[in-house]
């Protein structure tokens, strides 16, 4: 299902509340081929499959996560301090040019949620693993873990076995 098919969504069959209550089978069946309005007095209601609502609600719930996740990165760019009590405050471990290619990642990956079934899920895993990164980033252990200089050691071969 993508979003495309719901760009007609008010342009569905109006139907009374009376006509649902005399008919309610033949209601049901224009509902399971598209959305269907049913009025009763100045109030209209909307019919429709289950599925199709849980993928409307998880479209608006993803899309507000992007566009927020969006917002602080531009936002970030254009040098505004964001606090890392904000849900996406994190971003701010990152340089100008990973917060580009976070943009850019996350833009694309948005624009395949009309023709891939798991475009959400990639939109999640993206994000969470830009997440993962900030917070190695912001680790102090880990940057002293990269940063220390070993010395490297040289393996030497095993000792020539006999009788093996």
């Amino acid at each position: 299902m993508s979003i495309a098919t719901f760009g007609n969504i008010y342009s569905d069959e109006l139907i009374t509340a009376t006509e649902l209550n005399r008919q309610p089978g033949r209601v049901l069946d224009k509902a399971l081929e598209r959305p269907v309005t049913i009025t009763r007095n100045d109030q209209s209601f909307a019919l429709l499959r289950r599925e199709e609502m849980t993928f409307l609600v998880k479209a608006a719930t993803q899309s507000k996560a992007v566009f927020e996740a969006l917002t602080v990165a531009f936002s970030l760019l254009l040098g505004k301090e964001i606090g890392f009590e904000h849900p996406y405050g994190w971003l701010s471990v990152f340089e100008k040019d990973d917060l580009q290619d976070f943009i850019k990642e996350l833009s694309e990956a948005f624009r395949l949620i009309d023709s891939s079934p798991i475009a959400w899920e990639m939109i999640d895993a993206l994000i969470h693993e830009w997440h993962e990164s900030a917070i190695a980033i912001a680790s102090p252990e880990l940057a002293d873990a990269f940063s220390a200089e070993t010395d490297e050691v040289l393996l030497k071969s095993p000792p020539a076995q006999s009788g093996v």
